[in-house]
Parts: structure tokens; C-alpha cells; sequence
């Protein structure tokens, strides 16, 4: 089974970074989560239909930047940027004092981009990357994508398209002295982090 370890929380796409989720055998997944982001109202939808207003939206040419405030005791705020070239949204959760230790990005696989004018669309395809300064990137959720998988959510072809677009993140992170930002900086992204 899948051990999906980080900082205490709920999701990486909702209250903060996920805590540990085993899909039982037989159990039917979730569909994949779709959030909305508009940058006009400076809101996210999130994958149950919910709408935040976040502190910040920016759209570049190549990717959009979000930041909001956590009501969370371990988590101040959390940033992403959604990454369409890269299928990737990188997110970084900021810990309250007491609860801070070296940053961690946690890249999401899926699908990310532009739906209209000031909107953007992200869909999560259970993977993710835990990437630290330093330390070997652990790829997680692969239970939840094959459970996905065998429930009909998603082909095999494309199955087997998010693995392997998930190891080359894994290995491109490693062969940059498992440095994020290096990594990204070499695909032609410089991000920038509060």
C-alpha cells in the first residue's frame, strides 16, 4: 500500500498536504478533482464545488500563481503554481513556528491550464511527488490511480502515461541534486516563493 506521509492535513489540494490514505481492497476511488481558479474574483473552487477567495492570482504566460491563507494550526498559507507545459502543479505549505523543518514541494500530476479568459482549470491524477532539499523525491498515490484505473476513470494508455510522466519528474528532481527549483529553472521555469 501507498503510505502518503507529509506534514499533517487532509489533501494536497485542500486544508494541507496528506497525511496517510490506504484504498481498501474493493473500494470505488474518487474521481479525479477538478478545482477552478478565477483570476477576476480572485476565488478557487475547490473538488467539492466550494468557493475561496485567495489572497492572490497571477497569471504568466507559462503558468498561474496562487497564495491563501490556511486556517490550520500547523499552516500559514499555502502557494502553487499550476505548470500546463510541465503537467505539474508545485505547491509549498508555510508551517506556523514550532512546526518548521526544511521546504517541501509537493508536485501534483495533471492536467493544468487556461479554460477563458482569467479562468484555469486543474485536474489531479492521484499522483504526486514529496520533493525536500537533499533528499530522494518519493512518488506517492499510486493505489489511488490504479484503483482509479480499474473503476474506469482512466484508460490504460493514459494510466500508464501519468507513471511514467511521474518517474521522469522523480529522476529529472534527482539529477539536479534533488533541488526543485534547479530542476524547474532547467526546464525554462524560474518560480519565485514568498
Amino acid at each position: 500500500m501507498t503510505s502518503l506521509h507529509t506534514p499533517q492535513g487532509n489533501s494536497t489540494n485542500g486544508s494541507g498536504p496528506r497525511e496517510s490514505r490506504r484504498v481498501l481492497p474493493g473500494a470505488r476511488p474518487h474521481r479525479p478533482r477538478l478545482e477552478f481558479f478565477n483570476l477576476a474574483e480572485l476565488s478557487w473552487t475547490d473538488h467539492h464545488g466550494y468557493v475561496h477567495q485567495v489572497e492572490r492570482l497571477h497569471a504568466e504566460s507559462w503558468g498561474l500563481y496562487m497564495e491563501r491563507i490556511v486556517d490550520n494550526p500547523r499552516f500559514r498559507y499555502i502557494e502553487s503554481w499550476l505548470l500546463p507545459q510541465l503537467s505539474l502543479r508545485a505547491s509549498v505549505y508555510h508551517l506556523r513556528p514550532g512546526h518548521d523543518r526544511a521546504q517541501t514541494y509537493y508536485l501534483d500530476i495533471g492536467d493544468y491550464g487556461p479554460v477563458g479568459p482569467k479562468r484555469w482549470r486543474a485536474e489531479g491524477h492521484y499522483l504526486h511527488v514529496v520533493a525536500r532539499p537533499g533528499q530522494v523525491p518519493e512518488l506517492l498515490g499510486i493505489d489511488e490511480l490504479l484503483t482509479a484505473h480499474a473503476a474506469g476513470y482512466f484508460d490504460t494508455a493514459h494510466t500508464h502515461r501519468v507513471i511514467e510522466h511521474a518517474s521522469r519528474v522523480v529522476d529529472g528532481i534527482a539529477g539536479y541534486g534533488h533541488d526543485v527549483d534547479r530542476w524547474l529553472a532547467a526546464q525554462g521555469l524560474q518560480l519565485t516563493w514568498l
